[in-house]
């Protein structure tokens, strides 16, 4: 007999997922969704929407809407549109003696003072503990879902988030977005952070007796 079951009275080990850190979106806590119905940039052949943000307790989840129309556009140039449309896709070929490719679809934050975060700045690696938390903020890409609409139209859509961790402060911040080949110019729109914050303060556990938010 080629394939036989284990022998009796060895049992396989216990599935142990790795703890996440305090950092990264909580996967145990509902957020609570704010929304702006917000259109950031827009041109010729592409627009730039932030529909919502879903509030954690420490953080928040920016969720994105890239819209492209073919237009004018050839077929060559269409197809490059709609594949640099999803956000983060270049951004692991990107060296920083290089200027930025004029495909890249970039995101970041900047607060009233001064700080920012990108999407282009490096991935670091931290301790998978809470005592070792990241020294600055962080701007990453969660990718959801992306697809086509508009039978004959020439139409597509890439949806996206992008956690920003953490929380911002409760005032006024800015959301930038720039895409060369989109047709945007960097641009920027304000953001309520106090509204933020009311929101992620209203944020709950699914199970309250899970007794940690992460």
């Amino acid at each position: 007999m080629f394939f036989e079951a284990p022998p009796a009275g060895e049992e396989p080990p216990a599935r142990k997922w790795p703890e996440r850190p305090p950092w990264e979106p909580p996967p145990l806590e509902t957020g609570v969704v704010l929304a702006l119905d917000m259109t950031v940039a827009r041109s010729a052949n592409a627009v730039v929407r932030l529909p919502t943000i879903r509030a954690f307790r420490h953080g928040c989840m920016l969720d994105l809407a890239v819209v492209t129309r073919q237009g004018e556009l050839s077929a060559e140039d269409y197809w490059d549109l709609r594949m640099s449309s999803h956000s983060g896709s270049n951004i692991g070929r990107v060296r920083r003696a290089d200027p930025l490719p004029r495909k890249l679809l970039r995101f970041g934050v900047r607060y009233a003072d001064g700080t920012k975060v990108t999407t282009l700045e490096p991935v670091e690696r931290w301790a998978q503990t809470a005592g070792d938390p990241p020294t600055r903020p962080r701007l990453s890409s969660w990718p959801t879902s992306s697809g086509m609409h508009g039978a004959g139209l020439d139409i597509s859509f890439s949806n996206s988030s992008l956690w920003l961790w953490p929380l911002p402060p409760p005032e006024t911040f800015e959301f930038a977005a720039e895409w060369p080949l989109g047709g945007i110019d960097l641009t920027f729109a304000e953001l309520d952070g106090a509204a933020v914050a009311a929101a992620a303060a209203r944020s709950q556990l699914f199970w309250p007796d899970a007794g940690s938010l992460y």
